[in-house]
């Protein structure tokens, strides 16, 4: 399971010209499910997001965490997080989970960061062509991969 954090000042999702997620401070998490992918990488990743001390004190120092700022999520599904790009110049697929696959530890990672932070996490829609548009604050952004923990 790989995910891509930023944090934001501002981030909201549109399908079809409806909005279906917005949040002011917080995080917008990108969220590539490959097939090998656990409750275990869930319950590491779901912690990290919420314990990152990723926004600033009163010192601008980066020393808080989401939890501690009651800040928002909202978490987008993201396949192309696993394309291969060593051959050519069409990235491969292979390692991205299929719907049958993902949409259950999709649904398994905003419930359990749900519970985690004890407040609703916002969402686009599985497999949606979605517009993602978010104010990157610092900017601040992390690339965190489930399988890379040591």
């Amino acid at each position: 399971m790989k995910i891509v954090i930023q944090r934001v000042s501002e981030a909201s999702v549109v399908i079809n010209t409806k909005e279906v997620a917005a949040i002011q401070n917080g995080l917008l998490v990108l969220l590539g499910i490959e097939n090998e992918d656990t409750q275990e990488d869930i319950d590491w990743l779901c912690n990290k997001i919420i314990n990152l001390r990723v926004f600033p004190d009163e010192n601008a120092v980066m020393n808080k965490s989401l939890k501690a700022v009651d800040g928002d999520v909202i978490v987008v599904s993201q396949f192309t997080l696993h394309a291969s790009t060593k051959k050519g110049n069409r990235p491969s697929y292979i390692k991205a989970a299929k719907p049958d696959v993902a949409i259950p530890l999709y649904q398994a990672f905003v419930k359990t960061l749900q519970n985690g932070l004890e407040k609703t996490v916002q969402t686009g829609a599985f497999g949606a062509d979605m517009k993602v548009y978010l104010v990157n604050d610092g900017p601040v952004t992390l690339i965190i991969d489930s399988k890379h923990r040591v």
